[in-house]
């Protein structure tokens, strides 16, 4: 390679490397244990997903929840057109549930295809006699998280489970896992259907 050409390769790397480095990494991610909705249609468990049966791992939408976040209605799917399925309460019963008992231990794992900087990962649960044949709102969840598990930055591994204690319920419910990025005005939502019996 004749000189004039090297030098002009090696000057173009110089400036678009600090382009390319600036760019930030692309996060993603969806709980497998209990299954979410979105992990259940990935893995074609449910059908008549739309998009996120190709895409899992990309239900993302604006953070801040409950305060902010995706409006009434479109919180499983973060608020965003493409995860709309995701929305649909099926009849109430349309879901796979995880069965469930109150005041047991209850784990929550996810499958991260890109880690990112995490602020927190958050888990709310439906409240007794909320409207399973309705999309989520903020009424029918209970607003104190039963897991809060802070993050302060540090990055997440597929060996991350989240713990806590289930609060007493009956019946079908909804637990609402939020993973906040702490680099991004985003955070991944996650719709876990479970049964109390």
């Amino acid at each position: 390679m004749p000189r004039k050409t090297s030098l002009a390769v090696a000057a173009a790397v110089t400036v678009g490397l600090p382009v390319v480095l600036a760019v930030p990494a692309w996060s993603h991610g969806y709980t497998t244990s209990p299954p979410s909705r979105s992990y259940l249609c990935g893995q074609h468990k449910v059908t008549n997903c739309g998009q996120v049966q190709w895409d899992p791992d990309g239900v993302e939408g604006p953070k801040g929840f409950p305060a902010r976040g995706p409006r009434d209605g479109t919180i499983c799917a973060g608020a965003d057109g493409r995860w709309s399925p995701l929305d649909d309460q099926r009849g109430g019963t349309g879901w796979p549930a995880t069965k469930v008992t109150a005041g047991s231990s209850f784990s929550v794992s996810w499958h991260f295809t890109a880690a990112h900087s995490t602020t927190s990962f958050r888990y709310f649960l439906t409240k007794d006699g909320w409207d399973r044949t309705k999309p989520l709102t903020r009424d029918s969840l209970d607003l104190t998280p039963f897991i809060e598990q802070a993050y302060r930055g540090r990055q997440p591994s597929d060996r991350d489970v989240h713990t806590g204690t289930l609060p007493q319920r009956q019946g079908r419910h909804i637990v609402l896992g939020v993973w906040d990025i702490a680099d991004t005005g985003n955070a991944f939502y996650q719709c876990i259907d479970v049964d109390f019996g």
